[in-house]
């Protein structure tokens, strides 16, 4: 076997990795310290479509991490630049949030219910049965199903909570017509990514807590990857798929003595 070209460069999911219901875990302060002060390019991914990087920054700093602006990667702003490579100056109907229009805002695109070139569905708290039954009506009427991600819940202090891929699968029963999901498991955000970080996937490493889409997004990049166990898999759940993580620990402070 051809012998690894060193890890020069990082990722890292953020919820379940980083933080936890907004508290910071253990250890993810001194790792992002030392990529910094060791100048490693780094980069947070989230799937999460609801928040701008800007208010992601404060986020985290609220949470004792200082992540700067540019190296945050969001599955809207994927999105967004998907969209921009395949349709210029097009225009879309969102059911979604501040990050997800601003990053649509900043491309340039029209955000409308007439006639939109595309049906954009990303993370909300606040789904309503109108913006539902429109976006069906628009697929239904030609206009093409995007989605920010397919994560089918996402966590809070209650418990789960239904996410864009339950929303998504909701609207696809309705029209018949399945979306193309940008953020993780694609291997577009990925590349897109490391793009942002002027890496190579043979030298970049990818931490997640998720099996089902942080791991197999590195997996099928080409890079290393880690799982923690500090999110959303469990130790006993990861045999389960046919893949594997190059490196399972059990949190972020596990790998800080890697940097």
């Amino acid at each position: 076997m051809a012998e690894q070209k060193p890890i020069a460069a990082w990722m890292t999911d953020m919820d379940g990795v980083l933080v936890h219901e907004g508290r910071m875990i253990p250890g993810a302060d001194t790792l992002l310290h030392r990529l910094s002060e060791r100048g490693v390019p780094f980069l947070v991914l989230t799937n999460n479509s609801i928040h701008t990087p800007r208010d992601l920054r404060f986020r985290l700093r609220s949470s004792g991490l200082e992540v700067p602006e540019e190296s945050i990667w969001t599955s809207a702003m994927a999105t967004a630049a998907f969209l921009d490579d395949q349709r210029p100056g097009g225009s879309a109907y969102v059911i979604g949030e501040a990050g997800l229009t601003t990053a649509l805002h900043e491309i340039g695109y029209v955000l409308t219910d007439t006639r939109p070139d595309y049906v954009v569905l990303g993370e909300t708290r606040t789904y309503s049965f109108e913006a539902v039954t429109t976006a069906i009506r628009l697929i239904d009427a030609g206009a093409r199903f995007v989605a920010t991600n397919p994560d089918a819940t996402g966590p809070s202090t209650e418990g789960l909570l239904p996410a864009t891929g339950s929303v998504a699968a909701m609207i696809s029963k309705a029209t018949g017509t399945d979306p193309y999901f940008v953020g993780k498991p694609n291997p577009l955000m990925m590349r897109a990514a490391l793009n942002r970080l002027q890496a190579h996937s043979e030298s970049t490493l990818m931490i997640g807590d998720r099996m089902d889409t942080d791991i197999l997004a590195g997996l099928e990049a080409g890079m290393r990857t880690v799982l923690v166990l500090s999110g959303i898999t469990r130790a006993d759940e990861v045999e389960r798929f046919p893949f594997r993580p190059t490196r399972v620990v059990t949190s972020i402070a596990d790998l800080v003595d890697d940097v």
